[in-house]
């Protein structure tokens, strides 16, 4: 019953939070401004009565809460309105810009999580050494320096050819427009387009995970159950393996599943500096044209994948730690 309660509790909390964010969603860019105003770039070169009409239509001359009711209608049905600038469905515009941000957020997450938990672990267990203080200082450079930066300069070094650095990849995009590629040839030019921004998000964000597992592990050294395995005569691979590494992945758990949460927002600095057409870029054109049906739909967009991220991290502690349906 207690597991229950728990599970019911964190789907509720869920639930409700989402409630808060559509309710947020809904009145935070009617505050802008009134809608068909907008849709009509100001209103400058429309009729007072072309205003009205346009109202009507969109059903803006009922009350709020029939709108706001009308609203969570339509999104529940996967419907989030037009787009402002190409008038085209926002569910689409949105759905078609899912994959390339996948493939490249999600696959750098992915890749910084593993080498980053890596380096954690052999900088835990040997605490102190060189070691441990070179890799510590790489991994805090890689965490504070901002993105844009290491990205624009792989871009001079790699794409476009500094001193003794050749220029052997794209300079952004994600494939090469006019070429035609089909089958393998087409796999292949995306990857050699994903190279750079690949190795810049992997870098940025792998100092992240290895200093929080390196945390997390010495202070699982420090319990009481590592020095009994070793009083125990236990060699100190099998103490890591099967007592000090298991435990301490508890909180890097948490943060891998929000990780993977934030990865349909995109990456927006390196998807402009890289001209990468995924959701981060269709964020910043939106903002830039003005499109808040648009920006409406993604920060829905993103607040859901959170929400979801942040209840499947709950419910997956839970389960590996049974002391946190207890408390």
């Amino acid at each position: 019953m207690g597991s229950r309660s728990y599970l019911l509790s964190k789907i509720l909390q869920a639930f409700l939070t989402l409630i808060f964010v559509l309710f947020v969603n809904f009145f935070l860019f009617r505050l802008l401004g009134d809608p068909a105003t907008q849709l009509l770039r100001g209103g400058s070169g429309a009729s007072r009565a072309t205003v009205e009409q346009l109202q009507e239509e969109l059903g803006l001359d009922l009350p709020v809460p029939q709108q706001f009711l009308n609203y969570m209608k339509q999104t529940a049905q996967g419907h989030l309105g037009y787009s402002f600038v190409n008038q085209a469905s926002v569910s689409t515009t949105i759905a078609g810009k899912v994959w390339p941000t996948v493939l490249l957020v999600g696959g750098s997450t992915l890749a910084s999580i593993a080498i980053g938990i890596w380096i954690g672990i052999s900088q835990g267990w040997r605490r102190g050494t060189g070691y441990d203080q070179g890799l510590l200082g790489f991994t805090m450079f890689t965490y504070s320096m901002p993105e844009f930066w290491f990205g624009m300069l792989m871009i001079m070094a790699f794409a476009v050819g500094v001193g003794p650095f050749p220029a052997i990849f794209p300079t952004g995009g994600y494939q090469t427009l006019g070429a035609g590629y089909t089958g393998l040839q087409h796999v292949t030019d995306v990857l050699n387009h994903m190279v750079l921004p690949f190795f810049v998000l992997t870098v940025a964000y792998l100092g992240e995970y290895s200093l929080i597992m390196r945390s997390s592990l010495l202070e699982t050294l420090s319990e009481d159950y590592i020095q009994l395995a070793r009083a125990k005569g236990l060699r100190d691979k099998a103490v890591r393996k099967r007592h000090a590494v298991p435990n301490a992945l508890l909180p890097v758990m948490t943060i891998t599943i929000l990780s993977l949460g934030f990865v349909v927002s995109g990456a927006i600095t390196i998807e402009l500096i890289f001209n990468w057409p995924g959701l981060g870029l269709l964020t910043a054109k939106a903002i830039q044209d003005q499109d808040f049906p648009l920006l409406q739909g993604l920060f829905l967009i993103f607040s859901v994948a959170i929400i979801a991220a942040n209840l499947v991290a709950d419910l997956m502690y839970s389960y590996l730690d049974p002391r946190v349906r207890a408390a």
